[in-house]
């Protein structure tokens, strides 16, 4: 008789354990090598701009000639380019207003030439300057101010 009360408290001891258990482990989420914690978003670094002096230059066309004010900001994509730009900033402002002069007057007017300046800008900044074995990474050429008069 004592042997079956024995047995049957070690029955009722085990399940109660048994169901504990498995409540206990129902209610805590599982961490394993598949299940990951939702990691902390990493934050993007910030735009780097290089803000250029304003340019005038003298557009001519076959019959006139007209002034161009631009002022410019680079958008470049590291730090590295933006220290380069700043080293080499005569040549920088040499190179753009260079490029500037060959522009029409009236080409510079529409939407699409002054894309396509922004386009010959970057393109003419990013060459390497000598002695340096590689130019900036512009992103993109902004226009702060554009006046064609």
């Amino acid at each position: 008789m004592i042997k079956t009360i024995v047995g049957i408290i070690l029955i009722a001891a085990a399940s109660i354990g048994a169901t504990a258990l498995y409540f206990l482990q129902a209610s805590v989420p599982a961490v394993n090598a598949e299940t990951t914690l939702p990691a902390k978003p990493v934050p993007l670094p910030g735009p780097i701009f290089v803000p250029l002096e304003p340019f005038t230059v003298t557009l001519r066309d076959n019959d006139s000639s007209r002034i161009l004010y631009v002022a410019i900001t680079l958008r470049v994509a590291d730090e590295d380019s933006r220290k380069l730009l700043g080293v080499y900033m005569p040549e920088v402002r040499n190179r753009v207003l260079l490029e500037l002069s060959t522009q029409s007057p009236t080409a510079v007017q529409t939407p699409e030439g002054r894309t396509q300046l922004t386009k010959s800008l970057a393109k003419v900044l990013e060459v390497p300057y000598l002695p340096q074995p590689k130019g900036p990474r512009i992103s993109n050429v902004l226009f702060t101010a554009f006046v064609v008069q």
